[in-house]
């Protein structure tokens, strides 16, 4: 790079590809080892879909976004508070997502209804996981409460159609193609990066097109937890998500922090889907 090129550095700039260059020089382009710079860089084309575009229209077509693939619901039970009709309602819209709601909060009487909605619209089953002492609590809250039949099964032949549940531990006995929705409650067991119920439960949800986790306590400073619970929802692997907004955390490769500049933007994708 040459003296009066030196500028180029701290001002904002677009790389081209070898195919690109030429319009790059066009457009007052410096060539610095092999590669060109363009100083003008908002008013310079780019190809695209046989259209000109400018360069930061062509930035927003590569923004991280959740894209939803859920459907619409208008009549949510009566029983739920308006936050929690508002929550449902979204969670039915992506689709895929994740429900962090405080202890008290009424997470249950929410993916009740949720996998109840799913069931309605697309007649398929629906498997919700939870703790052992949990399932036969919220078989019991469903009825008395919601009036919804949940039942209690321990292999998929005892699978009935509608809404199901049972506890984590008897997660090998079921088919994952025989659902076409998935709910782990208190799904903060998804917590360790390498564990071996987490790679069981992220195996066992990849292809069933419905999926919602439920818990109260994922820790907002334990990246490695959100990052599975990305996964699981299916926007992001954790291993992608680690790459692009976070770094080493110095000589401890075991820690990872924010990228500086990523801050904001990986809250804003997280509040896409959970």
């Amino acid at each position: 790079m040459s003296k009066e090129d030196t500028h180029v550095e701290r001002i904002p700039y677009a790389v081209w590809s070898s195919n690109q260059m030429s319009v790059a020089k066009h457009y007052g382009g410096i060539n610095i080892n092999g590669m060109y710079y363009v100083l003008d860089y908002d008013n310079c084309p780019t190809k695209g879909e046989g259209e000109n575009m400018k360069y930061s229209e062509f930035l927003k077509t590569k923004a991280i976004s959740h894209i939803p693939c859920g459907f619409e619901c208008d009549d949510l039970h009566e029983k739920l508070f308006p936050f929690q009709k508002a929550i449902v309602k979204w969670s039915l819209k992506r689709g895929r997502s994740a429900i962090f709601a405080d202890t008290g909060l009424g997470k249950t009487f929410m993916e009740v209804v949720f996998a109840h909605e799913v069931h309605k619209h697309t007649g398929g089953e629906i498997i919700i996981f939870a703790p052992l002492c949990v399932a036969h609590q919220t078989k019991q809250l469903a009825m008395d409460e919601l009036g919804i039949d949940v039942n209690y099964c321990r292999s998929q032949s005892q699978v009935e159609p509608g809404i199901n549940i049972t506890n984590y531990e008897m997660l090998d006995s079921f088919d994952s193609s025989k659902f076409i929705g998935i709910v782990l409650d208190e799904a903060s067991i998804i917590k360790s990066y390498d564990g071996k119920t987490t790679e069981r439960i992220l195996d066992f949800s990849r292809r069933i097109p419905y999926r919602l986790s439920c818990t109260a306590t994922p820790s907002p400073n334990d990246f490695m937890e959100l990052g599975n619970q990305a996964e699981f929802v299916g926007v992001m692997s954790r291993e992608e998500m680690l790459a692009m907004f976070f770094i080493h955390d110095g000589g401890d490769t075991a820690k990872w922090r924010l990228k500086g500049h990523g801050e904001i933007r990986f809250w804003k994708w997280l509040s896409t889907w959970a």
